[in-house]
């Protein structure tokens, strides 16, 4: 009997051991073979300084160690060490070069390797302790991966100064658009209790170069600028400042009003702007580093300056002149449009703001949605990336997945985050991609930043889907280096987080690069857009018409007709496309020139008119929806074949998800197809599967208290 309680005790221990939940993200530091020079490396490790970063330096160095080889890492004397992390002195001065350090600014590093006779040492240096925690991380992430440092070292430093998360999470915990859980912050136990996992948030975000957040929803509430919730947010600011990390807030324009009990928010009002003035010093004596505010103004409710019959830069100057003397920022959304819909919606930001450009204050950056419509699976970059040139962007790019699928559809995002950076706008010739306007090299700012709408809930592995990690994850890389390429970024995401298995990381690699087009091909081919269910955007939905706005329902954007399908934005229709540099008005006006996975967008194209394929529109459009289905089904059968080289528990849990997804694609492509039938009265084309059901059950198709909205 003891034997077996024995042999029990051992069983489900190592059966814990290897269970995985997925809450270390990219972090999890997990068993490498016992190569004699990386154990040497943490066995003689060196780090200078004294500082609450230097100190979260020394605990991830244990974390590693403790992960890798069973230990601790072992602090030595410098001369005695291997691995050297310092910043800059006389010392590093002999080993990295003057230019190398100079080229870093703030927040770099340089990783380098030197050998001396029979003695090899790392040398990690910065000019600040967050950029030797940056340093740090890099170099772990190399053991991790199992690759060597470049024979030249590394020399990096990011491309755009704000890297930041937007949180939409409520007071009261619910997230809007979020698909993992509630918001991690429990405001309630808050200042009194800081939960590990806020450390643990700071850390997942410094290892990829994230280092902002703003930790409330764009749909405001005022409460979180009163100095009860200040105390609060100050108790976070605290768990991230070693970490790099600046906290932001979203301010409701109507705040005076609200909690200060004025009769107006007018920007123009003395008394208003005074109100600012002091509600800045009282946020700053909380926290001194303060990043600044986000707003959402004059859009879907939210009031604004247009209440007081005041510009956009009226109102976002007032909240930049209360924070400047701190040194604060506000980032001001251009997700702006009518409360009514008298105009494609895909025009009123640029027109809303182009008059403004230069109009702003230096410390405002105007926030753009990476599209003209709002985050869809794929979207043209924004004409406002083209359009001003005077008042510093910065990239609006949703992680969560409101219009993807939600929590479990796999659509690794990356792919879509550098279509949209790498697109050129020509905005100053050829070349001018949207990633070197956001990085401020284009037109000359100084001021550069971009978010990331956060994904991320109190589900163990954070993100609901496990592969959703890899989406906060590249978002990291991208923010950090726009210029970066996804298959390394999704190569690098695998065996930080998986394994360094050859095969699992080829094959995984491709599905995940492959999975973003095949979402768009089951749900919107061809530039298709806004074609999802009412108000929960879960599922299809090309039938919502006749809501009290037109620019919310699915028929003003499809317009399916006996003729055809697609919005026309050209000049014979709303003319959109003007808004972009006559090199791209004129290709993309024309249906032969405009690359097809904008067709529709652009163009109400005829059900018979031939595309490149040979293929008339109608075969076109089904064909695409199949495909997508086609890639689904086979996702379940790569996955399959992975079993064994990952833990159970994950493994399991993303077989679960991608059968989900198959299955949800199927109801798309049958949805839509479908519907858009009883327009071109045609049939589907050979390889492509007839419904089982009727369009009418999947119209009345309800899913009950979908989360997120």
């Amino acid at each position: 009997m003891k034997k077996w309680i024995i042999f029990y005790f051992l069983l489900t221990s190592a059966i814990q051991a290897s269970a995985n939940d997925g809450y270390k993200l990219w972090l999890q530091y997990y068993s490498i073979p016992d190569d004699s020079e990386s154990r040497s490396h943490f066995g003689s490790i060196h780090v200078s300084g004294n500082s609450p970063t230097i100190e979260a330096i020394k605990q991830e160095l244990d974390l590693a160690a403790n992960g890798f080889f069973g230990t601790q890492a072992i602090m030595k004397e410098a001369d005695e060490a291997s691995i050297i992390i310092k910043k800059h002195d006389k010392e590093i001065a002999n080993v990295i070069s003057k230019k190398d350090i100079n080229s870093i600014g703030d927040q770099g590093f340089v990783i380098k390797t030197i050998k001396s006779g029979s003695q090899t040492k790392i040398y990690i240096t910065a000019n600040s302790d967050l950029g030797l925690l940056y340093g740090t991380f890099k170099w772990l992430q190399y053991v991790q991966k199992g690759d060597m440092l470049p024979e030249d070292g590394l020399v990096q430093s990011p491309k755009i100064e704000r890297r930041i998360l937007n949180h939409w999470d409520n007071l009261d915990r619910t997230v809007e658009r979020g698909y993992s859980g509630f918001s991690i912050w429990n405001w309630h136990r808050l200042p009194r209790h800081i939960d590990q996992q806020y450390l643990d948030y700071a850390r997942a975000n410094a290892a990829i170069g994230i280092n902002g957040t703003v930790v409330t929803n764009v749909n405001a509430n005022s409460l979180v600028l009163t100095e009860e919730y200040l105390e609060k947010v100050a108790a976070l600011a605290d768990v991230f400042r070693p970490y790099g990390i600046k906290t932001y807030l979203t301010a409701r324009f109507s705040s005076p009003i609200e909690i200060g009990k004025l009769n107006t928010a007018d920007p123009l009002d003395p008394d208003v702007q005074k109100w600012w003035a002091d509600k800045a010093e009282e946020i700053y004596r909380h926290i001194p580093d303060f990043g600044g505010f986000l707003v959402k103004a004059d859009s879907e409710g939210q009031p604004g300056p247009h209440n007081y019959k005041r510009s956009q830069a009226e109102g976002a100057n007032l909240l930049a002149d209360a924070l400047k003397p701190h040194g604060g920022i506000v980032m001001w959304r251009a997700f702006v449009y009518s409360e009514e819909s008298p105009d494609d919606r895909a025009k009123q930001a640029y027109n809303e703001f182009k008059p403004l450009d230069g109009k702003f204050r230096d410390n405002v950056i105007v926030q753009v949605k990476n599209g003209a419509i709002d985050f869809q699976p794929r979207e043209p970059f924004h004409p406002m990336f083209g359009g001003l040139t005077q008042t510093p962007l910065m990239m609006e790019f949703q992680i969560t997945q409101e219009y993807l699928g939600h929590d479990t559809h796999m659509a690794f995002l990356s792919n879509m985050y550098e279509e949209v950076l790498q697109t050129d706008t020509h905005a100053k010739g050829e070349g001018s991609t949207v990633s070197k306007i956001i990085s401020g090299n284009l037109h000359d700012h100084d001021l550069t930043a971009i978010a990331g709408v956060a994904n991320i809930g109190t589900d163990r592995n954070w993100t609901g889907n496990h592969f959703h990690q890899a989406n906060w994850y590249s978002y990291g890389r991208l923010a950090w280096d726009p210029d970066e390429s996804s298959d390394i970024i999704a190569k690098d995401w695998l065996e930080l987080t998986f394994t360094r298995d050859e095969t699992f990381v080829s094959k995984i690699q491709k599905m995940m690069l492959d999975s973003h087009q095949m979402v768009v091909n089951y749900m919107t081919p061809l530039g298709l857009h806004h074609i999802m269910a009412w108000n929960h955007h879960y599922g299809p939905g090309p039938w919502i018409t006749d809501k009290h706005r037109d620019d919310w329902t699915s028929t003003y954007y499809h317009q399916a007709s006996s003729y055809g399908i697609g919005f026309d934005r050209t000049a014979s229709g709303s003319n959109a496309l003007s808004q972009y540099h006559p090199h791209l008005s004129e290709k993309w006006s024309d249906k032969s020139s405009v690359p097809e996975k904008y067709l529709l967008w652009f163009h109400h194209v005829a059900w018979d008119h031939t595309l490149s394929s040979g293929r008339i529109l109608w075969d076109e459009l089904a064909l695409r929806y199949q495909k997508g289905v086609n890639e689904a089904r086979n996702n379940i059968e790569t996955w399959q074949e992975m079993e064994g080289k990952i833990d159970q528990e994950r493994f399991k849990h993303i077989a679960s998800f991608l059968k989900i997804q198959a299955e949800e694609a199927e109801w798309w492509k049958n949805a839509c197809l479908l519907y858009f039938q009883q327009f071109s009265q045609k049939p589907f084309p050979d390889g492509v599967e007839e419904p089982e059901r009727d369009l009418n059950y999947y119209k009345n198709i309800d899913p009950k208290f979908v989360p997120g909205i």
